[in-house]
Formats: structure tokens, C-alpha cells, sequence
């Protein structure tokens, strides 16, 4: 137990295996309680784990996307341990497809799980801690949000899963904004890791290597994500952070180029060569995962 987060209480969303798995024990090494959330019987085995290693965890299974289940959650972590301090948001699904072949459900359920399921906790958390900070207390609250390279850079079968890690970021940045003078910072990771959601679709690329450094161990994310709930993070906000192995990088948004001014109302027909102009001179955006 290293004692970086001693005694601060975090939850884990969508930690009954991978990133959140990781997560949740690491978290709980550096000495935090932590509230093993996920659905099933996955939150009880990961909460077991860490108890039989001497770590503090209560496992509290419900559905991140379910309004009272979500306030439920965050609610079981201040009456067990008595405060909240963090909050990863790290619950996620895939159903990829084509968009041209994809079905409503298919859009639904991830922008449910992906989207609103880290809306609906950061809610209810910042809720207690805007409550806390108006009693004259000093929250110094953490959220860590998981988008991913597909919500920054966009991804080929995945609209659906990009369209909601997009608007995590997106949230991130406003949950910054709105939060930060309740003592809260609110940041968000983009992780590349071997989980059950790319060990198969990415399978070259995240088998376990016969020796040496596993650069897709999804613990090597969790490092970050420890340091980001802690009391030394707090003046990091708004940001997002992409992390694979053992590299770290800010990733910056959309940025305006300078823009073309006519001074008054353009003519459509005018518009072709001014586009081509501003295209010449922006930077090349990356391309599209799995874009030809």
C-alpha cells in the first residue's frame, strides 16, 4: 500500500473487469476505500480481491445509467466511508457496426451506457459535493471520465462509440467549467489498454508479450488515473489525457484557424475558392482509426 490517496474514498464505475479493474485495485494499493461498482455478480469478486489483500473495498452493483441507481451509488460511498473524494467514470460497451447496418438499439444502448451513464454519477456526485462546499467545506473532489482515441479522432464501425466518448470529452470540459469553484476538477482519459472490449478486435496488437514491458497492461493506465484523484491534482482540470503503455499526452480539441472575412453576406458562389484557401492553410487533421 503506497499511501498516495491514503484514506480518500473513490468509486469505480464499471469495475468488475479491465480498466476498471485495474482501476479499482490501484486505488485501493495507494491506500483510498474504494466502491467496486459494476453490474452482476462482477462487483462482489473484484470487491473480494481487494479485501484479501488487506485493501478497503464495499462492492455495490447497480446500473451507472439508472437515475436512482446512480444517486444510490453515490450515496452507499458517503454513508459506508462517510465522504466521497473521487470518481472514476470508466463504464463502457461496444456495439459496433456499420453505421449503414446499425440498429436503433444498437445506438441506443451505447449512448446510454457510454454517455449517460457518466453523466448520471457525475450528477448526483457533484450534487453532494456542491452541497458540502456551500456548508463551508472544502471538497477536493476528483472525477476521471474515459473517452477514448475513437471520440477524439473518430473510428470506422464504431459511430455509435465514438459519437458518446466525443461527448464525454465534450461533458469533461463543461463539468470543468461549471465545477471548479465548488473545489471539484474534472478531467478525462483516452486509454489504449488490452480489455475485454479490444483483446479481440485488436488481438495482434494486445497480446501479452513473452517478456519485458506489457505496454498494454491496463494497470499502466491506472497510474494516471490514481494521480488524477489525488489532492496534488488539483489544479488539473478540463483536460484530456491520452495514456498507453508508458507514454502520457495532453490531447488538445477543435481549434478555430484564422478565419476568412468578407465583411458582409458571402455569395454561395463565392465560397469554393475561400474553403479551398482555408483548408490549404489548417492543419491536417489525423485520420479516421480505420479509415482507408
Amino acid at each position: 500500500m503506497s499511501g498516495f490517496v491514503e484514506g480518500r474514498v473513490a468509486i469505480v464505475t464499471g469495475a468488475g473487469q479491465g480498466l476498471g479493474r485495474a482501476h479499482a485495485h490501484a486505488y485501493a494499493q495507494a491506500g483510498a476505500h474504494v466502491v467496486v461498482n459494476d453490474v452482476g455478480e462482477a462487483a462482489e469478486r473484484v470487491a473480494a480481491e481487494i479485501a484479501a489483500v488487506g485493501g478497503s473495498a464495499l462492492a455495490h452493483p447497480a446500473d451507472v445509467a439508472d437515475w436512482e441507481a446512480a444517486a444510490g451509488l453515490v450515496n452507499a460511498a458517503v454513508e459506508t466511508f462517510g465522504r466521497l473524494d473521487v470518481l472514476v467514470n470508466n463504464a463502457g460497451i461496444v456495439r459496433d457496426r456499420m453505421l449503414v447496418s446499425m440498429s436503433e438499439a444498437e445506438w441506443d444502448a451505447v449512448l446510454r451506457v457510454n454517455l449517460k451513464g457518466h453523466f448520471l454519477p457525475l450528477r448526483h456526485a457533484a450534487a453532494h459535493w456542491r452541497e458540502l462546499a456551500k456548508a463551508g467545506g472544502d471538497p477536493q473532489a476528483r472525477v476521471i471520465n474515459t473517452s477514448s482515441g475513437a471520440g477524439l479522432l473518430g473510428a470506422v464501425g464504431q459511430g455509435n462509440y465514438a459519437a458518446a466518448k466525443a461527448g464525454v470529452a465534450a461533458l469533461t470540459q463543461v463539468a470543468a467549467a461549471e465545477l471548479g469553484r465548488y473545489g471539484i476538477a474534472v478531467n478525462a482519459i483516452a486509454p489504449s489498454a488490452r480489455t475485454p472490449m479490444t483483446e479481440v478486435v485488436f488481438a495482434a496488437s494486445m497480446r501479452r508479450p513473452d517478456e519485458g514491458f506489457d505496454a498494454m497492461d491496463p494497470a499502466n493506465v491506472s497510474a494516471l488515473v490514481v494521480w488524477l484523484g489525488s489532492l496534488e491534482a488539483g489544479a488539473v482540470s478540463g483536460r484530456v489525457f491520452e495514456v498507453e503503455g508508458s507514454k502520457v499526452s495532453v490531447a488538445d480539441g477543435w481549434r478555430y484557424t484564422e478565419p476568412a472575412d468578407k465583411g458582409a453576406r458571402w455569395e454561395p458562389a463565392e465560397l469554393g475558392p475561400v474553403i479551398a484557401g482555408l483548408i490549404e492553410r489548417a492543419p491536417v487533421p489525423p485520420p479516421v482509426y480505420g479509415a482507408a
